[in-house]
């Protein structure tokens, strides 16, 4: 996906460009690349993979939810910053917090915020459940792209979630982890509310995003399953 494909299609998701966000999407791919003689970050490299798979794909989210509101956003297990670093430079608005198992990541996405002159997002050196735990209910919404099982990444996340908030999670095929989950959801207090299924342009390559809306506050007791997560890491 060359530039001029990669802002054809963002308008196409009706997402404000400007040359100051396009400016800091460069900025952020020439760190990514820089990081990742150190630490491995992504097996994608080349420009045009990198703006297709990771800087488009994450702007996907747009599709489940109004992205342009003043919300509390949560990536858990955010990696290279897929996709909280490309939503913070796309939507200002956002308040995010991005969380990471491994501090060498979390260093890495601090340079990033540092250098692109990032304001209101943070990242954070811990496992979710533990987070969780800690700040109960923050989040209007909590996202995650290819991170771990979405049964897993409920039950770690929902405790951080605001009642009426969504938990959005991004995958590539989702029918086999989806099957037999309602009595998960009934127990976290959840609605499965939509399974937005799409392709990404060009290689046409499956993507979902699963959504869920919060009804009921958590125990904080919750939850029970938390030594078995804690062997699943994220």
């Amino acid at each position: 996906m060359n530039k001029e494909i990669f802002i054809n299609e963002l308008e196409k998701l009706k997402i404000d460009v400007t040359e100051d966000k396009l400016d800091k999407l460069d900025k952020f791919y020439k760190l990514l690349l820089e990081w990742n003689e150190k630490i491995n970050l992504t097996t994608i490299v080349s420009c045009e993979e990198v703006y297709l798979k990771h800087f488009y794909d994450s702007l996907t989210l747009i599709k489940a939810i109004n992205l342009n509101d003043n919300l509390t956003l949560c990536d858990v297990g955010s990696g290279a910053g897929f996709p909280g670093i490309v939503l913070k430079i796309f939507f200002p608005n956002l308040k995010i917090t991005l969380i990471d198992s491994l501090n060498k990541r979390v260093i890495y996405l601090n340079d990033v915020i540092k250098k692109l002159n990032l304001n209101n997002i943070e990242a954070i050196h811990s496992r979710m459940e533990d987070y969780a735990k800690e700040n109960e209910e923050k989040f209007d919404i909590i996202t995650a792209r290819a991170v771990a099982n979405i049964r897993i990444l409920s039950e770690i996340s929902v405790g951080a979630l605001k009642l009426e908030g969504n938990l959005v999670f991004m995958k590539a095929n989702c029918d086999e982890e989806l099957e037999n989950i309602e009595n998960l959801l009934e127990k976290l207090s959840l609605d499965l509310v939509d399974v937005k299924k799409f392709k990404l342009p060009i290689e046409n390559s499956n993507r979902s995003l699963v959504i869920f809306k919060k009804k009921k506050h958590t125990s904080r007791k919750f939850p029970r399953t938390i030594d078995k997560i804690k062997r699943n890491p994220l």
